[in-house]
């Protein structure tokens, strides 16, 4: 097995592990969604030690587990920008208030939502690559598309999953907010505020992964079509165990609509590609190379 197959063998299991959680119940489920977790974590942070470096997996440790449970302590603390809520202790152990395995889920979700949004504002070009070694169908960084734009994508990307999670965790009893109004139609127990808060943090996680994880992040190729499939597979999974297996068929509407956003245009873009005549010519961009 190649280093390659690693990202796939961490996904099949995760999917595994995901179809078998509406099967379960109580103490058994908590556990299941503990390890899905972890195993998101490692698929994410895996996928970016292995196609882009240590750099770029420092850095999505830094941003999102780092930041991640620095967000989750002042909110648990302090309400901001949630909304003033608690955990439970069926999640595991616990640091200032926090599940261990919340920053985790943060990380899981990230990437993915990252490589899916540099994919969708990048052109398609064949990237070249170190000596030796034969070039892959990737994208690059075109001078049009700022910063700003990819950020903004990605950060509805990570935000919009929240729409399923929420809703699912809480029906679960994993937390709780002490006070849930306004509440989106259909979704009672959750705040306005924690989509909100959502948004915030996702907006400053997306900032600062670029810059840290360095130009690396920029580009995507094959080698990403895992973390693709992780994305989509948790929108249309999602959709499907809401409104059918957890008889949550709001969060399944509202879910649905907020990571339709980039998982729909994902679809699609990936569709289109493979599409293309394998004879057809793809341009070369000298200069920018797919790390190994």
């Amino acid at each position: 097995m190649t280093r390659r197959h690693v990202p796939w063998l961490l996904l099949a299991v995760l999917v595994l592990a995901q179809i078998c959680y509406p099967l379960t119940t109580g103490g058994t489920r908590a556990r299941l969604t503990v390890a899905t977790v972890v195993l998101g974590y490692l698929l994410s942070v895996g996928h970016a030690l292995l196609t882009r470096g240590p750099r770029a997996a420092v850095a999505l440790v830094a941003v999102a587990t780092g930041g991640g449970f620095a967000i989750e302590a002042l909110g648990v603390a302090t309400g901001f920008p949630f909304g003033s809520y608690d955990y439970s202790g069926e999640l595991g152990p616990k640091l200032a208030g926090v599940p261990l395995i919340i920053p985790l889920a943060w990380t899981w979700m990230a990437w993915p939502a990252w490589l899916a949004a540099v994919r969708l504002t990048t052109p398609a070009v064949r990237l070249t690559t170190p000596a030796g070694r034969a070039p892959v169908a990737g994208t690059a960084t075109p001078r049009w598309m700022g910063h700003a734009g990819r950020v903004a994508l990605a950060t509805v990307g990570l935000a919009g999953w929240d729409l399923f999670l929420d809703p699912q965790m809480v029906a679960e009893g994993y937390w709780v907010w002490r006070d849930a109004s306004p509440a989106l139609p259909g979704l009672p127990g959750i705040p306005v505020s924690n989509y909100l808060g959502w948004l915030l943090f996702a907006v400053l996680l997306m900032s600062a992964l670029r810059p840290l994880a360095g130009p690396s992040a920029a580009v995507t190729g094959s080698r990403d079509d895992p973390m693709f499939a992780l994305y989509l597979w948790t929108y249309f999974s999602s959709v499907l165990a809401h409104a059918v297996f957890l008889r949550l068929p709001a969060s399944a509407v509202w879910g649905a609509a907020g990571m339709a956003a980039v998982a729909v245009p994902l679809a699609v873009t990936l569709l289109r590609a493979r599409r293309r005549p394998a004879d057809r010519p793809v341009p070369d961009r000298p200069g920018v190379d797919t790390p190994a």
